[in-house]
């Protein structure tokens, strides 16, 4: 029985692998015409329940430049400014962009927005949902099958199926997840310069959201999100490929003027 269950997961696992942008192997057998469903009507909801800014000036500039960004990955994409001072901006599956009112008065430039939104697309554009979504649903399989087949009602079993669901969270799910925040902080640094935004505004970008998250931080081992440290250091060692992105497309005339 045990042996039948596992070569379902092993064959459910091949059929399932995808490769990202940046060319990692993704475990990924989610419908991405579900997964652009779920993200519709998040962004609906989001949308009755949370006050949409009326400073034109905002929309405007968050308008500006996500147009500029997704000029870059096709298709139609919604951008909405939510009245909220938390310094943060979101993507959804089915193409939908939100920005909070707190990001806009941070940031000094477009340049320092595009690399928040260049981000989240980033994180869309890598199917990243999906992923996280795949691997939550297989762990929580994985975990009632083992609990099955084993002796969950002994004291033994239910530690080795608590122990599984501890380790699947801090050796599985965390780290995939800052493994997306990396890779959508690459994705995202590469989509700003090729729009035509300075990619070495991200690095300052960074650092003043370091400045305002002092002392607010959780160490990076528990966080879903690298350090700011980290964050600047691998997007310093991909900065020259970014600028070659960059350069290219200031000479064909990619000069985004968005101004708040």
């Amino acid at each position: 029985m045990s042996n039948k269950i596992v070569l379902i997961l092993f064959c459910c696992f091949l059929s399932a692998c995808a490769t990202s942008p940046t060319g990692r192997s993704q475990f990924i057998y989610m419908p991405d015409s579900q997964l652009n469903q779920m993200g519709l009507q998040a962004f609906d909801n989001l949308k009755t329940k949370k006050p949409l800014s009326k400073n034109s000036r905002y929309n405007q500039f968050a308008a500006c430049i996500a147009e500029a960004i997704t000029h870059e990955t096709g298709g139609d994409w919604e951008v909405v400014v939510f009245e909220d001072d938390s310094l943060n901006a979101f993507a959804l599956p089915g193409n939908k962009i939100g920005v909070h009112t707190g990001l806009i008065k941070m940031v000094e430039n477009q340049d320092q927005l595009a690399t928040v939104i260049g981000h989240e697309v980033g994180h869309v554009l890598a199917r990243h949902s999906n992923e996280r979504m795949s691997q939550k649903t297989a762990i929580n399989q994985g975990v009632a099958l083992i609990s099955a087949v084993s002796s969950p009602t002994s004291a033994l079993g239910q530690l080795a199926v608590s122990s599984l669901g501890i380790g699947a969270q801090y050796g599985i799910i965390l780290p995939f997840s800052r493994t997306h925040e990396s890779e959508a902080d690459i994705i995202g640094l590469d989509l700003m310069a090729k729009a035509g935004f300075d990619p070495r505004q991200s690095i300052n970008l960074w650092k003043k959201m370091d400045q305002a998250g002092k002392a607010q931080q959780p160490a990076e081992f528990m966080s879903t999100h690298p350090s700011h440290d980290t964050r600047i250091k691998d997007l310093s060692e991909h900065m020259s490929k970014a600028m070659q992105f960059y350069q290219q497309a200031q000479s064909i005339g990619k000069r985004p003027r968005c101004t708040k």
